[in-house]
């Protein structure tokens, strides 16, 4: 975060900006959908945003009619979510969900793993043509983004943990199958519970 003074209405004025940094292999990307981000952090959130091409950065701040900074938080949430890989159709959930998180871990943080065992364990993950991956999405509803060994979930807080479990047991081994019974079972005690 960083602050700005404002030239035009003197020192005391300070304004709030805040700066996403965009990685090189989501540039192109980030042109591409620049219009599909742009719009909705400006016409519903009423923040002020540009691309900043020297840093390369996404820069939001508050406009003028706005006062709450959570807008400017959602919005930052939602340009990160883009650059780790979700979809806008996704990410925007962001914005208009109160109850959506983002949880990011790798595969060390559960195993140590290397080479071709490495291999093995994401392609546990992600399944034949991304079947595994799909079926825990759509039992869990959440959102999986398999970025080599990084792993990012995006849901409610319970799906997210109820996803992760599901994730770190597919990274120690355990067979689809086996994770995908382990899974409805949760999921039946958490519907039924609601």
């Amino acid at each position: 975060m960083s602050k700005v003074f404002n030239k035009k209405a003197g020192k005391d004025d300070v304004v709030e900006l805040k700066r996403v940094k965009i990685p090189a292999h989501r540039y192109t990307a980030l042109k591409k959908a620049w219009m599909e981000i742009y719009t909705p952090l400006v016409e519903q959130c009423h923040l002020e945003v540009r691309m900043n091409l020297k840093t390369r950065s996404v820069e939001i701040r508050p406009s003028k009619e706005i006062k709450d900074m959570g807008l400017v938080q959602k919005g930052v949430d939602f340009v990160r979510a883009f650059v780790l890989g979700f979809a806008v159709e996704d990410a925007i959930a962001l914005l208009r969900l109160d109850d959506v998180y983002m949880d990011s871990f790798e595969v060390k943080d559960v195993k140590t793993l290397e080479g071709d065992s490495l291999s093995r364990c994401i392609g546990r993950m992600s399944g034949t043509h991304g079947k595994t991956k799909f079926t825990i999405e759509n039992l869990t509803r959440t959102r999986i983004v398999l970025a080599d060994t990084h792993i990012h979930i995006m849901g409610s807080f319970q799906n997210n943990k109820i996803a992760r479990d599901a994730m770190v047991d597919l990274i120690r081994g355990s067979p689809a199958t086996k994770v995908y019974a382990k899974l409805r079972g949760v999921m039946n005690r958490v519907n039924d519970s609601n």
